[in-house]
């Protein structure tokens, strides 16, 4: 038996699935992903695209990313090699969880995965050196529908659990969302 373990957060529609390790004295088996089971969670389109992260540095911050409609996505998180302390920002207009954030520890030692609902922006810290984090999204890469929010949003409020070590120049330069903000309107 493989099956994955799909767990609520506090967030609507964020999930954390967790897979279940079959081993022996070979090694060990997990299943990453099965449309299946992930589809009452809220996995609704094919994987279009993967991709792989590696940082080397722990304390280093990625995000918060996420894409506009009509390229909005799904994505399926998780951490391969070391551990880090990701993100979810719920961005959605119409959600009871609007501007609110929910962290977890994803390693490779825990075998947890973020199914992150569209409208949401996404990011980590790395909790150790050596960290690869690989994730599986619902829509292909759209550079015009790429956005970002600062991670250090005062209307958001994340409290990053280590001194930020290393941030790119771009994720550095991601705006601060005004008072105004409504939130990403979802078909």
């Amino acid at each position: 038996m493989t099956r994955l373990n799909v767990t609520d957060t506090p967030i609507q529609g964020l999930k954390v699935v967790t897979a279940h390790r079959l081993g022996d004295t070979r090694g060990h088996f997990s299943r990453l992903f099965c449309a299946e089971e992930l589809l009452t969670a809220g996995w609704t389109g094919p994987i279009v695209q993967a991709n792989l992260t590696y940082t080397r540095q722990r304390g280093t911050v990625r995000g918060l990313h996420f894409q506009h409609p009509p390229d909005a996505e799904i994505k399926l998180v998780r951490c391969l090699r070391g551990a880090v302390w990701d993100v979810v920002v719920d961005l959605r207009r119409r959600s009871s969880t609007f501007l609110r954030w929910h962290a977890t520890e994803l390693s490779a030692d825990n075998q947890a995965s973020f199914l992150i609902p569209q409208g949401c922006a996404h990011g980590f810290q790395t909790l150790s050196d050596e960290v690869e984090m690989l994730y599986m999204h619902s829509a292909p890469y759209a550079p015009a529908s790429e956005d970002g929010v600062s991670t250090a949003d005062p209307l958001v409020g994340i409290s990053w659990p280590l001194p930020i070590a290393d941030m790119s120049d771009r994720d550095r330069a991601l705006p601060l969302l005004s008072k105004s903000f409504e939130g990403i309107d979802l078909p």
